[in-house]
């Protein structure tokens, strides 16, 4: 799959050090033949105790032993970044960004390199069971397109689209998605506290519950209502929850939610800022 090649990371955050955690268990590619920079001297010294893995202060010498380049770096740090990454990539290198929000336009004109990929991981990948969203310009090959998606395959499952455009949707969906669910497992959690029950106790039924729930329609047939219906008996206490759920507009309210933050997905890849308060 990768041959010889070598793979870069520039910056080596969670997400960077998911990647390399899961190409590493699934032997993928040797710890030698990854590396990554970080400007933290003590980072360096942490994934190499922890993978085996090369590091270095420097993304110029990072990029230039790579050849496949992923920037793992937050959007803001690209700015920093490209005066040391260009110039130093090859015609043949790959470039996958999983930086949120930045069109590969972008990326292809501040590297002045045309094989670009991009991709909308997100957080559970930290475990392996992420999904990520990813394109890629013409100018990669097939053989580089098969080593994106076998990355990518580190953080769990891996969508390839055809329009760059799909990326905001998936930001505002399953990028953005975790924090949705976290905050409903924290407004459970809460109500079970508020009910008598604990926190540890309230934590451990609610996370079984959503755990189980999920499962469950994975592994079903049936849409959603159906399930949902399944719970649901004549004048029951799920039907006295549901009610007041509609009511509070639960359903208008995350709808409402995703469509912001996929609208915020735009607005930040067309470079508008928005003012702080």
């Amino acid at each position: 799959m990768f041959n010889e090649d070598t793979i870069a990371f520039i910056g080596c955050g969670n997400m960077g050090e998911a990647m390399v955690r899961g190409l590493l268990t699934q032997k993928t590619i040797a710890p030698e033949r990854i590396i990554a920079s970080d400007p933290r001297p003590e980072r360096g010294v942490e994934l190499e105790a922890r993978y085996g893995i090369r590091t270095t202060r420097s993304n110029a010498e990072a990029a230039e032993a790579g050849q496949i380049v992923v920037l793992a770096i937050k959007p803001q740090v690209l700015a920093r970044a490209v005066p040391d990454l260009r110039g130093r990539l090859r015609r043949r290198d790959l470039v996958l960004s999983i930086m949120a929000g930045i069109p590969i336009r972008q990326i292809a004109d501040a590297l002045a390199h045309a094989a670009v990929a991009r991709a909308m991981p997100n957080t559970p990948g930290q475990i392996g069971q992420g999904i990520s969203v990813w394109t890629a310009t013409p100018e990669v090959s097939d053989v580089q397109r098969a080593q994106a998606q076998k990355i990518l395959m580190s953080l769990g499952t891996e969508i390839p689209v055809d329009e760059e455009s799909f990326l905001d949707m998936a930001t505002a969906l399953s990028g953005t998605g975790p924090a949705y669910v976290f905050l409903v497992m924290e407004a459970m959690i809460d109500a079970g506290v508020h009910m008598g029950f604990s926190r540890r106790m309230a934590k451990e039924l609610v996370l079984k519950t959503m755990l189980g729930s999920v499962q469950y329609a994975a592994q079903s047939d049936a849409h959603e209502a159906e399930l949902r219906n399944q719970v649901t008996s004549p004048a029951g206490t799920t039907a006295a929850a549901l009610y007041q759920l509609e009511k509070g507009g639960l359903r208008t309210v995350i709808s409402r939610g995703v469509w912001a933050a996929y609208e915020r997905s735009i607005a930040l890849g067309s470079g508008e800022k928005k003012d702080r308060l």
